[in-house]
């Protein structure tokens, strides 16, 4: 059963959980691309200094640590769920399919997953909620930091594709330029029609 922790309290480790795996996502507020998730399971023999929630974090620091977490953690695994599953489940439901993904990936079983928030997927191992975890768990930390490095490089894969809407610039979210965008050219495939502000545009065509 999942359990809320307050975002003042550190999180205590179990003592018969051998390996911990951090859980978070990116992506769930844009309007556009993907929803990703990741789960690492850091080496405590090769700490990493300087991870932190990726929001907080410069693109240049997240694309520093992607690389130095991959190489040092015990296991990792970035996952996602598409925007036709976002569509179809809907964004909260989607976010927690990526995130059981992840944990699903990992090339190591984890006793534990601390997983960022106050919703959890479906795990077969024991879950625990951190409320602000990216900032509190260095695993959470880590898989912030996964997740949106991962997603924002998708996003430039999407501006490959579909350079009129500025992907690079905004990576999907509501900015005052994806919206004229959005009115100017309408929904392109990498949409998310279900949200509102793409659903009114298509009901208004």
């Amino acid at each position: 059963m999942s359990r809320r922790t307050q975002p003042s309290l550190f999180v205590s480790v179990d003592p018969t959980a051998q390996f911990c795996a951090g859980v978070d996502e990116a992506g769930r507020g844009p309007l556009a691309g993907d929803v990703y998730a990741a789960a690492v399971i850091l080496d405590p023999a090769q700490p990493i200094e300087g991870l932190a929630d990726s929001k907080v974090l410069t693109e240049k620091r997240r694309d520093a640590l992607a690389p130095l977490i991959q190489q040092r953690a015990l296991a990792w695994c970035v996952a996602l769920a598409s925007v036709e599953e976002i569509d179809q489940m809907n964004i909260l439901q989607a976010t927690l399919l990526a995130m059981q993904r992840a944990v699903l990936g990992l090339k190591i079983t984890p006793q534990l997953a601390w997983v960022d928030g106050n919703q959890a997927p479906r795990l077969t191992c024991r879950v625990q909620t951190v409320i602000k975890g990216d900032a509190l768990v260095p695993a959470i930390s880590a898989a912030s930091i996964l997740a949106k490095t991962a997603r924002d490089a998708d996003l430039m894969r999407l501006h490959g594709l579909y350079p009129s809407y500025g992907f690079n610039l905004h990576k999907g979210y509501g900015t005052a330029l994806h919206m004229a965008r959005l009115k100017e050219f309408g929904p392109c495939p990498a949409h998310r029609r279900s949200f509102a502000p793409v659903r009114r545009l298509l009901e208004s065509c």
